[in-house]
């Protein structure tokens, strides 16, 4: 079950950098490359 959750939130996470970026081109193109394994630079 925790890894579900683990994996919701990653998901949220990727949606809500997706909402910020707001046309931030270079920012979309990082988030659409790393779907899965998201970046840890972000964090």
């Amino acid at each position: 079950m925790k890894k579900e959750d683990e994996k919701i939130s990653e998901g949220l996470n990727q949606i809500f950098e997706i909402i910020n970026a707001k046309g931030d081109t270079e920012e979309l193109k990082k988030i659409v490359k790393t779907p899965d394994n998201q970046s840890k630079d972000n964090k």
